[in-house]
């Protein structure tokens, strides 16, 4: 039986959460035996020496990347910048040198160790203008408009629901907001099929989508100026690859997706998580729930 979309997040969530034990235990995320399949086309060694030089061991040996979005995002001083798929908080580090003691760095991952690491090799570098946030990139725990920049290494191929991530990028980032990531990319004539056969869904090769995928997708959700450019080969057909695009300055944001309530998961939350959450309840009971600070309905 064909796996559903749960099966596949949680099998995403279950490989990366023993990447990020294996490197707080002293290994690398690489090679660990979990499903992700990690050699010279993923990893630090992407990344310039002197990038080496500013980060903790261990966000080093957590990076599991295709490339170094960092380098094409052209970052500045004072930016606000949003990492999808944080991980071991290589990025987010590096993002949050680049925009100075002015600018901020926010990472979102839904896996607690690599959130773990990710606040500890924070601590290490002594970054004060970083955080990390719990979350999927389908769903992103901030408000419209609230980021400059949004970067992903190699994460969003592991979503199963693309457009939706497309989405949301669109909707965090500021009118005229940039987007910078690296990612697997597959050559348009090669078929789903063909790719699972090149690899598993956790090792950033099943759910890679074409070069005309990827820009369908983020031209539907508004974006604009897409570039989407190979950098280097990753399997028979398969690329790893610069995205750059640009949300127009005239956009208007959408309002974020309604949260579904859960047990674990309380409908309306406090303050600003409440706002970006939607509502499963009345307006009128929401908002003076937000305002209150009570997050209860």
């Amino acid at each position: 039986m064909a796996d559903t979309q749960q099966d596949l997040r949680d099998r995403v969530r279950a490989d990366y959460a023993a990447a990020a034990r294996k490197v707080i235990d002293g290994g690398t995320g690489c090679c660990s035996g979990t499903g992700i399949e990690v050699d010279a086309s993923f990893g630090a060694g992407l990344y310039q020496p002197e990038d080496h030089e500013e980060l903790p061991a261990q966000a080093l040996a957590a990076s599991l990347g295709c490339g170094n979005p960092t380098a094409v995002a052209e970052l500045r001083a004072g930016e606000r910048v949003l990492d999808l798929g944080s991980g071991g908080g290589i990025d987010v580090l590096l993002s949050a040198r680049r925009v100075g003691p002015t600018g901020k760095a926010y990472g979102l991952d839904m896996t607690e160790e690599m959130l773990a690491l990710a606040r500890t090799n924070a601590a290490k570098a002594g970054a004060s203008n970083v955080e990390f946030l719990k979350g999927t990139i389908e769903a992103v725990p901030l408000p419209a408009d609230s980021v400059d920049v949004t970067i992903s290494n190699c994460v969003i191929n592991l979503s199963t629901d693309k457009p939706a991530v497309f989405a949301e990028a669109f909707r965090t980032l500021v009118p005229g907001g940039r987007l910078g990531i690296s990612d697997v990319v597959a050559d348009d004539t090669l078929t789903p099929a063909e790719r699972a056969e090149r690899g598993g869904y956790a090792a950033c090769i099943a759910g890679a989508l074409s070069f005309a995928e990827y820009r369908g997708g983020l031209e539907a959700a508004g974006f604009t100026a897409i570039d989407i450019t190979p950098t280097h080969a990753i399997a028979d057909g398969l690329h790893a690859a610069i995205i750059k695009a640009t949300k127009p300055t005239s956009a208007v944001s959408p309002a974020p997706p309604a949260a579904t309530p859960t047990a674990a998961t309380p409908c309306c939350g406090t303050g600003q998580a409440a706002e970006a959450a939607g509502s499963c309840c009345d307006p009128a009971a929401k908002a003076d729930a937000v305002a209150a600070g009570t997050g209860c309905c």
